[in-house]
């Protein structure tokens, strides 16, 4: 018998952080990370139905994500946003301004990922850093649900009233936060509200969900999950499997080594997997069936796609989903070419909806 999946949250990705390209590794003018571009993308998602779109945030690349969440929010008619802000970079009254402006500006429609950073130029060690993030993530779901603050923590000593504006719903928004290490893990099981991952193998996706749910049901919180991956879909497996071959066509091994090396996060754990995977992969870069590694050759962080059919790539995401994927965030190159053709294969097959706070 087979059991009905709940609505899942399917989310586009915007290419704020100069990560768009039609051949991996070759700059194109025309896909630089611009207001222009990037907001083109957003519109996209938008028209065509999906639930979130991610606003990236990378310190050396791209553009900023604030400044265009506020420039693209009046433009849109029902998406969310998912904005990236980076832990190292913010002051957490700042930033819960910030957030409640945007969310109101939105109509309630604001998300965020949390990115545990560091301060440019500055590095903590890993426990220190993910303890500033906790401390972070509780200052914010404390002011955000409209509460006074007075913390001593190790990183903030604040002694606030209640801000005086406030999100829509008067509520902290969800708070998106990924992150494979042990640290990472338990960060998100005090204070996130989904875990994100970035690709992997079914039993290894199975075995990480099953370790942070534990860790966070040992805490009396619940959490959500979600699954950050690019994806090819085409009409036949054979067109997707060659799509997947012509974007890495003209990629010089240097290059890609040079685009993975300027990421501030090229050695983490979780980047440390993903060239694991490829390591593991067959000799087209599958690591197993309909998941291709090659993303990973020409950039940081997320490295692989879901590549098949519409009737692949939906068995896919809903093999992900049995094992409690909540939240999808997909990708594709270009970005907004292969945002319409998901649109068009995949979206209306899934039964989505936003996650609620």
């Amino acid at each position: 018998m087979t059991h009905a999946l709940p609505p899942c949250e399917v989310a586009w990705f915007a290419a704020l952080c100069d990560d768009d390209y039609e051949f991996l590794g070759v700059p194109d003018p025309s896909l630089v990370s611009s207001w222009e571009h990037c907001r083109d993308i957003v519109l996209t998602a938008d028209r065509a139905g999906y639930d979130n779109i991610l606003l990236p945030s990378g310190y050396a690349l791209g553009i900023d994500t604030t400044v265009f969440a506020a420039a693209v929010a009046p433009l849109l008619t029902q998406i969310r946003l998912l904005m990236a802000v980076r832990m190292g970079e913010d002051w957490p009254p700042q930033l819960v301004r910030r957030i409640a402006t945007l969310d109101r500006i939105l109509g309630g429609r604001l998300t965020v990922n949390i990115i545990s950073s560091d301060m440019p130029g500055d590095v903590l060690d890993g426990g220190a850093r993910y303890r500033r993030t906790v401390e972070v993530m509780r200052i914010l779901r404390t002011m955000l649900n409209g509460e006074s603050i007075d913390v001593d923590g190790e990183f903030y000593r604040l002694t606030l009233d209640p801000p005086r504006v406030t999100t829509v719903s008067g509520r902290c928004p969800p708070l998106y936060f990924g992150g494979l290490s042990p640290l990472a893990r338990e960060a998100a099981a005090e204070a996130a509200d989904v875990f994100l991952m970035w690709p992997d193998t079914m039993d290894v996706v199975q075995d990480v969900v099953a370790d942070v749910r534990a860790r966070a049901a040992a805490k009396g919180r619940p959490l959500r999950f979600g699954y950050r991956a690019h994806v090819i879909v085409r009409e036949t497996e054979s067109e997707a499997r060659a799509y997947a071959k012509r974007l890495l066509s003209k990629l010089d091994a240097a290059q890609g080594d040079a685009i993975r090396g300027k990421s501030l996060d090229a050695a983490n754990v979780g980047v440390r997997r993903q060239a694991e995977l490829r390591d593991a992969a067959d000799d087209d870069g599958f690591v197993e069936a309909h998941l291709w590694t090659g993303i990973g050759r020409a950039r940081s962080g997320c490295g692989a796609a879901i590549v098949g059919d519409p009737d692949q790539v939906l068995a896919k995401i809903n093999a992900y989903r049995a094992v409690g994927m909540d939240s999808f965030i997909f990708s594709g190159y270009p970005h907004a070419a292969e945002c319409d053709l998901f649109a068009r294969y995949v979206l209306p097959r899934l039964e989505h909806a936003t996650l609620g706070r």
